[in-house]
C-alpha cells in the first residue's frame, strides 16, 4: 500500500485480502464539539482501537501522548496487527480521530497504512456492510514498533525554533483560539499560540467530512509553506494536528512531524512564550 488516504471503493474490494485490517478509531468523546450518528455501528470486520485507553501513555501530564515503542508494540499485537499487514484506519465523524491513529503507526515504522476517506459515514452512504460493534476473539500479532524519531517533536524543539526558525509551525486549531480571542476548550488553559506559528484549523482541510482535493489543498499549503522547509503540526492535544499533517502528506514532500505535547503542554509549561492576534 502506497497511498495516505484510500476511499471506500478501493477498501470494498480489498475487503477479503488475508493481510488486511481494518482498524475503528471512532472516538466516545471529542473537544471539538463533534457528534457521530453512527455510534454502535462499524465497518464489518472492523477492530476497535482506543486511541485514550490503550494507545496513549498513561502515566504522562498530558493526553494522548504517543507510546513508547514497547509498549506501542505490546498493543498493536493486542489487536491482531502483524508485521505484514496492512492498515485502514477510519472513524465516525468522517476524518477526525483516525489520522492520529495513521501518524502513529507511521512514526512507529509501519508504512502500509491509510486513512478511509470519509469514514464510516462515507462507507454507510456509499451502501456497502456495516454490523453492530460486538467484542472479537483476537490472535495475537507480530507488530514490531521502531520509532522513527523524526516524526516526532517535543516541547524542547519547539522552543528552540522560535530562535532558530528551522521549522514551519501549523496550528490545526481554530482561528479563535489561535487568536486568544475564543476560550480552550480544556479548563484553565489560556488560549493564543506559539510565537512563529501559523494558524490553520483542521476543518479547512476537509469538505464534508472527507479530505479536500488536491488541487485545493496546494494552495492551502502554498500560502503557508514557502519552500522545503520541515514542518511541525500542532493542534490541542496531538490528535487534530494529524488531520492538517495527513492533509500536507498529499501534496507536500517537506519532513512532517507532530508536536506531541501541542497546546495543552505549551500553556503549562511556557505561559511567558504565548502570543494573542
Amino acid at each position: 500500500m502506497n497511498k495516505s488516504i484510500v476511499d471506500c471503493s478501493w477498501l470494498n474490494d480489498h475487503l477479503l485480502d488475508d493481510d488486511l485490517v481494518i482498524l475503528d478509531a471512532s472516538p466516545k468523546s471529542n473537544v471539538s464539539g463533534l457528534e457521530s450518528e453512527y455510534a454502535g455501528i462499524r465497518i464489518k470486520g472492523a477492530v476497535s482501537i482506543d486511541i485514550k485507553g490503550q494507545f496513549s501513555d498513561k502515566h504522562s501530564e498530558m493526553p494522548n501522548t504517543l507510546l513508547s515503542p514497547e509498549e506501542f508494540q505490546k498493543a498493536a499485537q493486542s489487536l491482531g496487527i502483524n508485521k505484514r499487514d496492512k492498515i485502514v484506519v477510519y472513524d465516525n465523524l468522517g476524518i477526525y480521530s483516525s489520522p492520529r491513529v495513521w501518524w502513529m503507526f507511521k512514526a512507529m515504522g509501519h508504512e502500509a497504512i491509510a486513512v478511509l476517506d470519509g469514514g464510516l459515514p462515507e462507507w454507510i452512504n456509499q451502501g456497502y456492510a456495516t454490523e453492530k460493534i460486538e467484542d472479537l476473539d483476537i490472535l495475537p500479532g507480530d507488530f514490531v514498533a521502531e520509532l522513527n524519531q523524526s516524526m516526532v517533536k517535543y516541547i524542547e524543539d519547539v522552543v528552540s525554533n522560535i530562535e532558530s526558525k528551522e521549522y514551519s509551525v501549523l496550528d490545526a486549531r481554530s482561528l479563535g483560539r489561535f487568536a486568544g480571542t475564543a476560550p480552550e476548550p480544556r479548563k484553565g488553559l489560556s488560549s493564543g499560540h506559539v510565537p512563529r506559528s501559523q494558524s490553520l484549523p483542521f476543518k479547512d482541510v476537509l469538505d464534508g467530512g472527507k479530505m479536500k482535493s488536491k488541487s485545493e489543498l496546494k494552495k492551502i499549503f502554498e500560502s503557508k509553506i514557502s519552500g522545503d522547509e520541515p514542518i511541525i503540526f500542532s493542534c490541542g492535544s496531538g490528535l487534530t494536528a494529524c488531520i492538517t499533517l495527513l492533509a500536507a502528506d498529499q501534496v507536500l514532500d517537506n519532513e512532517k512531524s507532530v508536536y506531541d505535547g501541542s497546546w495543552t503542554e505549551w500553556a503549562q509549561k511556557q505561559p511567558n512564550l504565548i502570543e494573542k492576534e
